[in-house]
């Protein structure tokens, strides 16, 4: 029987390592793939990028070669798990029962989808996944999802719908600049959600749960 990907989870470098690797854990059986961010690798690179002024070129790969190194890592621990280096890996490793982690690395550099950017991130990279395995988009991060400015700053508050149209305002918030952009590009919405509670992962994705009573952000791409 073949599985059909649902949702492709991206699951924040800022859940890495302990939150990330359970909420890979609670993926299984959920017909998911999974890719990671970055998380603190990447952070480093931005960081000796405002020292050295690297290229955009240099950045934008060593930074997709963290979440590379972050996809590898969660998949030693957890068991249900699987590598995947291709879109048809991905499916294979679905159909065989694992929940797959994607290595992107050498994907987007064949495809090469992007230009060189720190406005692309993982949050981008996954809505280009998701649109090529027309599954849903889960951005699971450290927050509970959209705010109208960094959450811990007097008077930010907690948006629960937005349009990506909209969104494509915002200075900064808990997504990378490029994916409001993409989710019109492709017509698709993503939910974004806090993964510190994998319960709540679990209730976006799962119909046999019906238990929505905490706060997550669904942005609207589709504005037919």
């Amino acid at each position: 029987m073949i599985i059909i990907i649902k949702q492709v989870v991206k699951i924040g470098g800022s859940l890495f390592p302990k939150h990330a690797i359970e909420l890979a854990r609670q993926l299984e059986n959920t017909n998911s793939a999974i890719i990671l961010g970055g998380g603190e690798f990447a952070n480093l690179i931005r960081k000796y990028d405002d020292e050295m002024n690297f290229t955009e070129e240099a950045n934008h790969w060593t930074a997709i070669d963290c979440m590379d190194i972050t996809a590898k890592l969660v998949n030693d621990k957890v068991d249900s798990t699987g590598l995947a280096y291709t879109i048809d890996e991905v499916k294979e490793l679905s159909d065989d029962g694992l929940t797959p982690i994607f290595i992107v690395s050498d994907f987007l550099r064949s495809e090469d989808p992007f230009e060189c950017s720190w406005d692309v991130t993982s949050d981008s990279i996954a809505a280009y996944v998701a649109h090529l395995l027309n599954a849903n988009l889960l951005i699971v991060t450290n927050v509970n999802g959209i705010y109208t400015q960094e959450p811990k700053e007097p008077g930010s508050t907690f948006i629960s719908k937005i349009d990506a149209k909209t969104l494509l305002t915002f200075q900064e918030s808990s997504i990378d600049v490029m994916l409001p952009s993409l989710l019109l590009k492709f017509g698709s919405d993503c939910y974004v959600v806090n993964g510190k509670y994998p319960e709540r992962v679990l209730s976006l994705i799962d119909d046999n749960i019906n238990d929505y009573n905490f706060d997550y952000t669904h942005i609207i791409g589709d504005l037919k």
